[in-house]
């Protein structure tokens, strides 16, 4: 089954380019170029969504309903080490990090107040993809890790403590140096298993999308954040999955009626060094010099989560798990492929891979030692690193018991992603794949 797109509307009406309110006039209506020659969208803050193109991309502003659709819209993104592997350079084991660790790989948490499952704090041990978004007027910018896992923006707040590192350690939003800042002031806090994150909530433009509400974190738990190359977290899930009914960032910007589909797609380039770019999220359509063949699509299983139904999972020819079926997420904020412990543990000896002290499992680094693992290919299923000086085979599973009522569910993150180009329709709540070149 193919992808399908709606050609773009051209935009409505023709204008001078110039601002009523002249050169550099700010706040008020804006005036730039968009469409068919000479033609432009009048942008009026805060009820129109604008937004830049990330690291390396020109800045483009959505048109107003009136206007048409827009092309899809890219935000690069660069793939960087992740909190494991900067533990690892440090000499650092991840069982010192995390105690819990240390005796299971299970994991529970109560969770937030509107029901949805928190997000375990591990979760991001090992993610590797960021992207820039600009905060407030002049911007500030901010690494984010777009998670289809969660579903609210927040980064780390101007007004968090001295006390908390992982503040000091990142970029911090400060509120007193925009103009279009608008207080809001209501706490909130986001459970995530061994921590939370806690603070405000602010309005501001975010150069994603304009005026959505935004976390100010003045809470910040010291481990893993401190560690981490990332600022904050934009969630890219469902509004069901949003903490105090707000709206997520994705919404605000469908509410426009702006994207050329109601859709964003995920491209993780395998290919790059620590730093290079190469990868991005598409937002409003897909792009097929990432992809070849056809999109095939799996509906979305649970309702308001980025959540679908897997057949079962193999070794060589062997179905060794989830014969009856099994639920399994599909979460761009996590890097390995997460099932239940039990499970996990007989993958392992399957292939032969031992536990690491530092968290993570090994295989010996022979091309024979990879042979048995399943389609589409045994190299998608490890991660090569350094450690300590030496090569290692990281394998790119990970045990995870997720208890009831969210578990247990399987967890598809980059390492899976990477090899399948991956479309998230909201419009058919449905998520296609393709085979990524």
């Amino acid at each position: 089954m193919g992808s399908q797109s709606e050609q773009a509307k051209p935009a409505a009406g023709r204008c001078s380019g110039a601002s009523p309110r002249g050169a550099g006039s700010s706040p008020g209506p804006r005036w730039q170029p968009h469409g068919a020659a000479g033609s432009c969208c009048h942008l009026e803050p805060p009820g129109w969504i604008g937004w830049s193109g990330g690291v390396g991309r020109a800045g483009m502003w959505g048109c107003s309903r009136t206007a048409g659709r827009v092309l899809p819209h890219r935000i690069a993104l660069r793939r960087m080490p992740s909190i494991r592997q900067t533990l690892q350079e440090m000499g650092v084991k991840v069982s010192e990090v995390f105690p819990e660790l240390r005796h299971s790989r299970s994991g529970s948490a109560a969770g937030p107040k509107n029901g949805t499952a928190p997000t375990l704090l591990t979760n991001y041990l090992d993610t590797q993809y960021f992207g820039e978004i600009s905060i407030g007027t002049p911007a500030q910018t901010f690494k984010v890790v777009f998670d289809t896992g969660s579903a609210n923006l927040w980064v780390p707040s101007y007004k968090c403590s001295p006390l908390y590192s992982a503040c000091i350690s990142h970029s911090r939003y400060d509120s007193s140096k925009s103009r279009t800042y608008i207080a809001n002031g209501t706490g909130f806090a986001i459970s995530y298993g061994t921590g939370s994150v806690k603070g405000f909530l602010s309005q501001d433009v975010v150069m994603v999308s304009m005026s959505p509400q935004q976390g100010d974190a003045t809470v910040l738990p010291a481990f893993p954040f401190i560690f981490a190359r990332f600022d904050g977290v934009l969630g890219m899930g469902y509004p069901s999955q949003a903490i105090d009914g707000i709206t997520p960032v994705f919404d605000r910007i469908l509410s426009q009626q702006i994207l050329k589909e109601d859709v964003f797609s995920v491209y993780y380039s395998r290919w790059v060094l620590w730093g290079a770019g190469g990868s991005e999220i598409i937002l409003g359509g897909t792009d097929p010099a990432y992809y070849t063949g056809d999109f095939h699509y799996l509906n979305v299983s649970k309702s308001g989560y980025w959540q679908i139904s897997m057949k079962g999972v193999s070794v060589g020819a062997e179905m060794l798990f989830c014969k009856d079926g099994c639920s399994a997420a599909v979460d761009t904020g996590a890097s390995y492929i997460t099932g239940p412990a039990g499970p996990i543990s007989v993958l392992m000896k399957a292939i032969g891979a031992a536990e690491m002290a530092e968290g993570g499992v090994s295989i010996p680094l022979t091309p024979h030692s990879i042979s048995p693992l399943p389609v589409p290919s045994a190299a998608s299923y490890i991660l090569r690193q350094s450690q300590y000086g030496e090569d290692i085979c990281v394998v790119a599973f990970s045990g995870l018991d997720i208890p009831p009522p969210a578990g247990p569910l399987w967890i598809l993150g980059a390492s899976f992603i990477g090899h399948y180009y991956t479309k998230f329709d909201r419009r058919n709540n449905r998520i296609g794949f393709a085979t990524a070149r």
